[in-house]
Formats: C-alpha cells, structure tokens, sequence
C-alpha cells in the first residue's frame, strides 16, 4: 500500500454539492498542522473553494500545505517542500483525470521522471502526512497520527544502508526504490486510543 505519497495525490479532487464547506481561515489553520511549528507561519496554503483546489495563501518559505478534502472520508492534511510540487501536481492531475490506481499514477510518475519530463529535485525533500477522524470544535485534530517522507530520487536500499520493506514502527525504511519516487518512509507507532 502506498501511505503517504499516495495521501497528497488523493487530496484533490472536485467536490460534491453536499460537501461540508469549510472557511478559508480553518482549512489555513488545519492545513499548517502537519507542518514542524516553526515553518507553519510562512507555508503556502491551498485548499478548497467552490469544489476546486486553489491557492488559500502565498508562503514565504519553502513548505506547501494541502488542506483537508472534505469529499474524501476521514481527514488528511500534508506538506511538501516546494521542488516536489510538480510530483504533487501531476498526481492531483491523474486524480482528477480519474486514473486513481495507486501503481498506475506512480509508474507513469516515475516513467515521466526518468525520461526527464517530470522534474524532481536531485537532493532530499519532505512530505509530512497528518490524518485522524476529524477536528474538534477546538481545531484539535482527534486522533492525529502523522508520518514522515523523505524523498530520495533514484536511491536504494542498499545504498542507503536502509531496509526495504516495513521493520516495525517508528523504524525508517526505503519505499520504491530506484524510482524517482523513490522515499524514506518514517511512520512512528500509533498512540493507544
């Protein structure tokens, strides 16, 4: 299964005419959680507005957040260093195109990377992926778990000195790789209910 590249790429999407519609002032607020604290005033912010994706804030750092899809069940915010926005994007794009087969979207991802039409950055770069059950009156998200992804184009396992597959919570392993989606996947354990 793929967690959290996967988890952007389903944030987009058009929403239905019965959707919860949420101010531009709470999706900024809730969108910023997944973010290190220190770096959450100055990420860009985008969201939804009329059922399309836009941009809610300009950052002035390098962190873009996406904001919770209220059409998708459950809730899921992330951030992303701004290099990997094209990534992001074009995932979005197949999302919205109705191609929404996880191996499908990353293949031609990493296909398009490796032929040079898609750009990824050459050196590491962040995705963190908050999700839970909702947000409290409060803005709390209840039941927050977030994860962290490094990515590492074209890296491997062994190059790395990382396993490749899962070794247990909180132990960092290596996803896809030799891709151009290749990823650091660091998902810590899950908090007892």
């Amino acid at each position: 299964m793929k967690y959290a590249c996967c988890m952007v790429m389903l944030m987009a999407g058009v929403l239905p005419a019965t959707a919860q519609t949420v101010s531009r002032e709470a999706q900024i607020a809730q969108a910023v959680l997944a973010a290190p604290e220190d770096r959450r005033a100055g990420a860009a912010v985008m969201g939804y507005e009329n059922g399309t994706l836009v941009s809610l804030r300009p950052g002035t750092n390098d962190l873009i957040c996406l904001a919770d899809n209220p059409s998708v069940e459950g809730f899921s915010i992330a951030c992303y260093h701004k290099d990997l926005d094209p990534f992001m994007a074009r995932g979005r794009d197949m999302t919205a195109k109705g191609i929404t087969d996880d191996k499908v979207r990353d293949q031609t991802r990493y296909d398009e990377i490796k032929a040079g039409t898609l750009k990824m950055p050459k050196e590491p770069r962040m995705l963190y992926v908050t999700t839970g059950k909702g947000v409290d009156a409060a803005g709390k998200v209840e039941e927050a778990y977030t994860r962290w992804v490094v990515y590492v184009p074209f890296a491997t396992a062994e190059g790395l000195g990382l396993a490749a597959k899962p070794a247990g919570p909180g132990v960092p392993w290596l996803m896809d790789a030799g891709t151009g989606g290749a990823h650091i996947m660091i998902s810590p354990p899950r908090q007892p209910r």
